[in-house]
């Protein structure tokens, strides 16, 4: 994922949280000389480093005159790769670009990547709106506590950081008075919140603070959560809270316990088994969308069945699916590899698995009733993250109530329930 914004003054590589970080960094651009560029860097796969290097390289080829500024978690984890490029003007890490003194005669300072790890506190930084969005992400925590073989983002994070609540309901507070009806929750590990407190708390807790203090909060709504940590409240809140959203996304990775464990990832399949079959019990109707890893090193053809089984047990709809990809100085990386065309074509049977199971979710939703946020005129997404378009043109930032009339491979349709008189559709 890449995006670019504020005139094309910062390019984004990578997650939400980056998204939501050059947001802040585009607060700060008004008074910052017009040749500067950021770029905000991902380090999650070295393909998403090395697109970053391309798109510097082109930028300055493009512009010589231009000042390049690279940050992100690629620049902060090997900070001298980065400040080593000709094109780079000089690099801030992950810690200082959320700062708002950072950005204060910029020309002037000198390189700014400290030691993450020796962090102990979430800066609970605030974006007061998106401009772009009608649904406003708000960042509940920093970090990782652990060390997935695969992964190096936690030494681009930190250890996980939680914010405290009372700034969380505060910002959360400030965007729904900006106007937005829809919250998402969003960290690196956010199932982890709440335990690195000095008042200890959990997920589960500050969810029900949040619809309970929030005045006017229509939807909530959580990013990417870890299945091994899931908590009662959360899962009371599942049962008796319709605003906070039938739909969950979970970061599984792999159906085989051998590669899970090989993984270091702390569940086995039945864990989420059992976890899945509870929040249906709790909330009938919720779709489980999740991320799974592909030819993980050592990965048998039974070891890559048991994740198909596991995606239609679950009955995966929104699968976020990845041919592993080696990432330099993680575990994995020096494991036994499975070979990359083998790595791509079990990725598009998980990929087909769900798109089935998405197809079918889909067909069962023609005729039901749904609301949908309105991020367009005419189409935005229902309660179970799925988009739909209707017919005609309605308010952005508008929760429309619809009734589902078709399905198609990548959307729904449906008819707003003012004008279900006029074009003569029945209701059921």
């Amino acid at each position: 994922m890449s995006s670019t914004n504020h005139k094309n003054q910062i390019k984004t590589f990578g997650c939400r949280l980056n998204l939501l970080e050059s947001d802040l960094i585009e607060k700060n651009l008004d008074s910052i000389n017009k040749d500067i560029l950021i770029v905000n860097t991902c380090a999650v796969t070295n393909e998403a480093e090395k697109q970053a290097k391309q798109f510097i390289r082109k930028a300055s080829r493009e512009n010589p005159n231009i000042k390049i500024i690279a940050t992100g978690c690629a620049v902060q984890i090997n900070p001298r790769n980065w400040s080593e490029m000709p094109e780079v003007f000089k690099t801030i890490g992950n810690v200082d670009k959320v700062k708002k003194d950072t950005w204060v005669n910029i020309e002037d300072k000198e390189q700014e990547v400290s030691n993450i790890m020796l962090e102990k506190v979430a800066d609970p930084f605030f974006v007061s709106g998106f401009r772009e969005r009608t649904r406003a992400f708000l960042q509940i925590q920093q970090g990782c506590d652990h060390r997935c073989t695969f992964c190096i983002i936690p030494f681009g994070r930190g250890n996980s950081r939680s914010i405290d609540m009372v700034s969380i309901i505060n910002n959360a507070q400030k965007l729904i008075d900006y106007g937005h009806k829809e919250i998402v929750l969003t960290g690196v590990d956010i199932a982890s919140w709440g335990k690195d407190l000095t008042e200890k708390s959990h997920l589960g807790i500050l969810i029900k603070n949040l619809l309970k203090r929030v005045v006017g909060l229509r939807r909530l709504r959580l990013s990417s959560i870890d299945p091994a940590e899931i908590d009662d409240d959360l899962m009371e809140a599942l049962s008796t809270e319709k605003r906070l959203m039938p739909h969950l996304h979970l970061s599984i990775q792999h159906g085989n316990d051998l590669i899970l464990k090989r993984m270091k990832r702390r569940h086995l399949s039945r864990d989420v088994e059992r976890f899945v079959d509870q929040a249906k019990r709790n909330r009938p109707g919720i779709v489980i969308g999740a991320d799974f890893i592909s030819g993980f090193p050592t990965e048998s053809d039974e070891a890559h069945k048991s994740s198909l089984e596991l995606i239609n047990n679950l009955e995966v709809c929104w699968g976020h699916i990845f041919p592993y990809s080696p990432r330099n100085g993680t575990p994995a990386s020096r494991m036994p590899q499975v070979e990359i065309n083998l790595r791509k074509s079990r990725a598009k049977e998980l990929r087909l698995a769900c798109e089935k199971n998405t197809k079918r979710w889909m067909k069962n939703q023609i005729g039901s009733f749904s609301n949908v946020l309105m991020e367009s005129h005419n189409s935005g997404h229902c309660e179970y993250f799925s988009n739909v378009k209707l017919n005609g043109r309605f308010p952005k930032g508008s929760i429309q109530r619809v009734k589902i009339i078709k399905s198609n491979r990548n959307f729904l349709e449906g008819v707003s329930l003012n004008n279900i008189k006029k074009e003569n559709y029945e209701l059921v």
